[in-house]
């Protein structure tokens, strides 16, 4: 069994390797604390968003300058089943908002995680809860003057609105605000809300005036300050959009460093001919703007490095109100968690194209995919993700089956060979490469492939990273439980060693840290072990530095996924059962059974007795 001990070797210390690398290159760094195609103006706003400049002759207001409403002009409460919040008549803008179905840890009495906060100027007591401590990020709309129209004839983010109808914007309860510039034309936005997290926003422009008024509508993403994030290579966190049909990545790093381009600051440009979203993606949350499917318009990553704002915007083109006539612009705004079956039925209505790609399915996305769409099928059935993850894994082994079989056969073969080979070994004495030629030309007319034993295991890989992925990024795993201790399968296992698991008085290292992993919780020692079983399978290797690596590879496992989250564990404990019954079950079928018990005999190392020791002299 030489040849199969050393495949699998290699499969193993390769495995060790790609985890080892993914480790240490991918593990967290420290958080550290228009419309038409028009340039944008280049000022720093304070607290106020970047609007889009009107035209080369009509520069932009200076928002700075313009005078804070002396008493706060108050708010419009949202309350849905999936959202709480309020809208500022500063601004018309959304920018509280709650979601009321995700807290922020597991412990009793978390809050709600906050996805949307007001800037100093609009914020107040009336919202849904204090967001000092957050920095502002919210959504706003407005509109560009036309060429020779006095910028102070359209609202801007500093403009105070009236309500017009409505009272709380709810499911089913639009609310509408209205501003009249005073020269004859009315400015209304009517907000609309799901049950999820799509708003529906109308914004309307009634000319009651005597001549023609131009303008064109925006939306507008505002993030003051780069966020905390978690920095992790495999998870996108920043710009997320898609521009007929392809998808914009865009690091905060990366926004930040864009190159300047005349009048715009720093920005990145998209002229979108027919379908196309841009916002920003946390690890669960998203905030976006969506034009009507079919609407084209531009799309525009910014940074403005004085402000310290990072922007998104979606620039309608310019349209001209006749006297008498009414213009009306729609589009949708999605602020929520990136859950899987609620950005699939947006994507078929309103029709928001590739809206699922949002969620980070990363370099393996043709295996991502079909993989979270089986365990998120798995759970509806089951109702348990830790067992829908169970259910999975034998699933992809039934899958991969014919390759495991094939290969289990094949090791079984080679068994039979072992007398074959130690005649060849006796015959070539020390003579290497005559013994390796040999030995191969067994192995091609007896039709068996030594490398076989390698597949099942190299397989492993990419599925490995894959659920790894799934159970990463997706939100559907975040505070999933499963039994007893487990109660978050995208987390690491919370028990240790340390504290025998919760029986001794203090508590184990906090998860994600290097203690921790070293400590030992419940599942990674379960790994190990099945590990350990799965290598005795087959005899160890008669090479003492093999023998070495073979002994120690399944503990190295154990430390080193420890730290991983729950739920790609149990996938490992499950997938080394399932291959153990496999293997053993198949070369038994094939009259190689495997001396499980022989060979975990065999691998315990026993003292030499001194009449041995005698007899060897």
């Amino acid at each position: 069994m030489e040849d199969n001990n050393r495949n699998l070797i290699l499969a193993t210390v390769l495995s060790f390797l790609v985890i080892l690398v993914w480790y240490t290159v991918f593990a967290p760094e420290p958080v550290s604390d228009q419309p038409s195609g028009q340039p944008l103006t280049e000022q720093s706003v304070g607290d106020q968003p970047l609007v889009p400049a009107t035209t080369a002759t009509a520069p932009a207001a200076d928002l700075g300058t313009e005078p804070a409403p002396a008493e706060p002009a108050g708010r419009v409460a949202i309350q849905s089943p999936a959202v709480v919040g309020s809208i500022s008549l500063v601004g018309a803008r959304i920018d509280d908002l709650l979601l009321t179905r995700y807290q922020e840890t597991q412990d009793e009495g978390s809050p709600n995680v906050r996805l949307l906060s007001p800037s100093s100027a609009t914020a107040d007591d009336r919202m849904s809860v204090d967001a000092a401590q957050y920095k502002p990020y919210y959504a706003v709309y407005g509109w560009t003057p036309g060429p020779g129209i006095d910028p102070a004839l359209v609202p801007t983010p500093a403009t105070v609105w009236q309500l017009e109808s409505g009272e709380t914007l709810a499911p089913g309860q639009p609310v509408t605000l209205a501003w009249d510039n005073g020269a004859g034309q009315i400015f209304r936005r009517t907000f609309a809300l799901d049950d999820n997290y799509l708003f529906t926003i109308s914004q309307s422009l009634e000319n009651n005036g005597d001549a023609e008024f131009s303008a064109a509508p925006y939306g507008i993403i505002a993030r003051h300050g780069r966020p905390d994030t978690q920095n992790f290579f495999v998870l996108h966190e920043g710009v997320v959009g898609m521009h007929d049909g392809t998808l914009i990545e865009r690091k905060y790093k990366a926004v930040a460093d864009l190159d300047p381009i005349a009048r715009e600051g720093r920005a990145e440009v998209y002229e979108v001919s027919g379908n196309g979203w841009i916002g920003f993606t946390d690890k669960y949350w998203m905030t976006t703007l969506a034009p009507a499917p079919g609407q084209a318009f531009t799309a525009v990553v910014k940074y403005a490095e004085g402000a310290d704002i990072y922007q998104t915007e979606a620039r309608f083109p310019m349209q001209t109100v006749q006297p008498g006539t009414q213009l009306t612009a729609d589009s949708y705004l999605f602020a929520g968690a990136k859950v899987w079956e609620v950005l699939r039925d947006y994507e078929e209505t309103p029709g928001i194209a590739g809206f699922v790609d949002a969620i980070d399915w990363g370099w393996f996305y043709f295996l991502t995919k079909p993989i979270f769409q089986l365990l998120h099928w798995l759970h509806g059935i089951i109702g348990n993700m830790g067992w829908a993850i169970i259910a999975l894994t034998f699933v992809l082994k039934t899958l991969v089956f014919p390759l495991a079989r094939k290969s289990y056969i094949s090791m079984a073969k080679m068994k039979e060979l072992q007398p074959q080979m130690e005649e060849i070994k006796a015959r070539t004495g020390d003579d290497r490469m005559k013994f390796q030629r040999e030995v191969m030309e067994l192995y091609k007319r007896e039709k068996v492939n030594p490398a076989a034993g390698c597949l099942p295991i190299l397989l492993q890989i990419p599925i490995f990273f894959s659920l790894y992925k799934v159970i990463f990024v997706t939100i559907e795993l975040r505070h999933a439980p499963w039994i007893g201790w487990v109660q978050d399968l995208s987390a690491p296992d919370p028990s240790s060693l340390l504290n025998l698991f919760g029986l001794l008085p203090y508590a184990a290292p906090a998860q994600g840290t290097l203690l921790h992993s070293l400590s030992l919780p419940a599942l990674a020692i379960l790994l190990g072990i099945s590990m350990w079983m799965q290598q005795r399978l087959n005899p160890a290797p008669t090479d003492p530095t093999q023998k070495m690596i073979f002994a120690w590879m399944p503990w190295i496992f154990m430390f080193m996924l420890g730290g991983f989250a729950s739920g790609l564990v149990l996938y490992w404990i499950t997938n080394n059962t399932i291959t153990i019954l496999q293997q053993y079950t198949i070369m038994s079928m094939h009259g190689a059974r495997p001396d499980l018990f022989g060979n975990i005999k065999s691998s315990i190392p026993t003292r030499k007795r001194a009449s041995d020791k005698g007899a060897g002299k």
